[in-house]
């Protein structure tokens, strides 16, 4: 059976990774797969640039939000897929997860995405 994990981490192939995440849960998002892509568009390659957070990050956030839709419900679970994350990849910043300036990838796009998605899903899923 495939996951949306799965899903994401296949859709990377043709988009950046914030839209990996935000339309493979566009569904539970409440919004539609184009919208979607639309919000995730500028959030790729940490915010346009490397410099800012993982797209995926910033996707499971976008998701997170319009999932929670409150921001004392979302901000704990965010703070929990942050620290995972980080704890997991040893980094949140783009730049560093692909190694520009240190020479060492610490994780690939796909991993990233798969990693936002399955921190996401644990986090939807507590009440």
């Amino acid at each position: 059976m495939e996951t949306r994990k799965h899903i994401a981490i296949e859709r990377k192939k043709v988009c950046n990774c914030a839209q990996a995440v935000i339309a493979t849960y566009a569904d539970l998002a409440g919004i539609d797969e184009e919208t979607a892509m639309a919000l995730g568009s500028a959030f790729g390659s940490g915010m346009g640039n490397m410099e800012g957070t993982c797209g995926a990050i910033t996707g499971a956030a976008m998701v997170l939000g319009l999932v929670k839709r409150d921001k004392l419900k979302a901000r704990k679970p965010m703070i929990n897929i942050m620290n995972r994350f980080k704890e997991r990849n040893g980094a949140t910043q783009c730049k560093l997860l692909k190694g520009v300036g240190t020479g060492k990838v610490l994780r690939s796009c796909e991993d990233c995405v798969g990693d936002a998605c399955e921190f996401l899903e644990e986090e939807i899923s507590q009440k």
